[in-house]
């Protein structure tokens, strides 16, 4: 009996130790889990499902995987000498494969560590060339590939994969912003008084066409006159003179035709 009994208490030992000694964790999609055993990381990783580990000698740590957003406020200085405030989103994403030297190498807090003080140090190198006019037109894709590019150069080696450097709402000094919108301004005004011009250009050609054919017609028809048909047309004038109803005399120099009303005279 009492050796059945201890027995039971050996078997029900072990279990609980067993147990006591044993835990899990899920790792999930889009995570990589590497095992840290007496404070050392292993060059394994593990991808989405349930993993067991002993709680008193090792544990898992997880990594994601996924693209993440670390958004940020910077001051951005410009090639004249100015600071240009500007919200940036930095898409960047651990590398599956070297995650286990990441984590040896850098830790955890990598963001603040080395992304953070990689970006400030590029965005400074890469914006001392532009103006600060061009970080508010086209150039701003240009300034972030270039960002980019400089940042992988830094962190290709550290399991840290850059995908994009937004550069968002874009806050230029007050001064800078007035004559960016006085000059933009100016140049629709020349472009409003272009068409002015071109229209009074255009009427002035209109005007000019006019005239030459007025000139051209007339020239045509003083040619076209002789004394002949100059009388001829006095003679048509005096007809229609003679049969008006206002008309009672018609006098005439025998060249031009002048009628009067003999009532005027008395």
């Amino acid at each position: 009996m009492n050796t059945g009994r201890l027995g039971f208490l050996s078997v029900a030992a072990l279990g609980l130790l067993s147990l006591t000694s044993t835990s899990c964790t899920v790792v999930r999609q889009g995570e990589v889990g590497v095992k840290r055993k007496l404070g050392r990381y292993s060059n394994n990783t593990y991808t989405g499902g349930l993993r067991v580990y002993n709680p008193f000698i090792a544990t898992i740590v997880k990594v994601s995987t996924q693209t993440e957003n670390l958004e940020i406020q910077a001051d951005i200085p410009s090639r004249e000498g100015l600071t240009i405030r500007s919200d940036v989103s930095i898409l960047y994403k651990v590398v599956q494969k070297d995650a286990p030297d990441l984590l040896r190498n850098i830790g955890l807090d990598y963001e603040e560590t080395v992304i953070l003080p990689v970006f400030r140090s590029a965005i400074a190198d890469v914006s001392a060339k532009y103006y600060a006019k061009d970080m508010h037109s086209g150039n701003r894709t240009e300034i972030e590939n270039s960002v980019r590019e400089l940042m992988m150069k830094y962190l290709k080696d550290k399991g840290i994969l850059i995908e994009s450097v937004l550069l968002k709402s874009i806050q230029l000094p007050r001064s800078l912003a007035n004559a960016i919108e006085e000059k933009l301004e100016a140049e629709q005004q020349a472009q409003r008084m272009e068409f002015v011009l071109q229209r009074e250009r255009q009427d002035a050609e209109r005007k000019r066409i006019s005239a030459e054919g007025t000139r051209d017609a007339n020239q045509i028809i003083s040619e076209g006159l002789t004394e002949k048909i100059l009388q001829f047309k006095a003679i048509e004038a005096w007809l229609s003179l003679s049969q008006s109803q206002n008309t009672k005399v018609v006098i005439s120099n025998g060249t031009v035709p002048m009628m009067m009303n003999p009532l005027e005279q008395k």
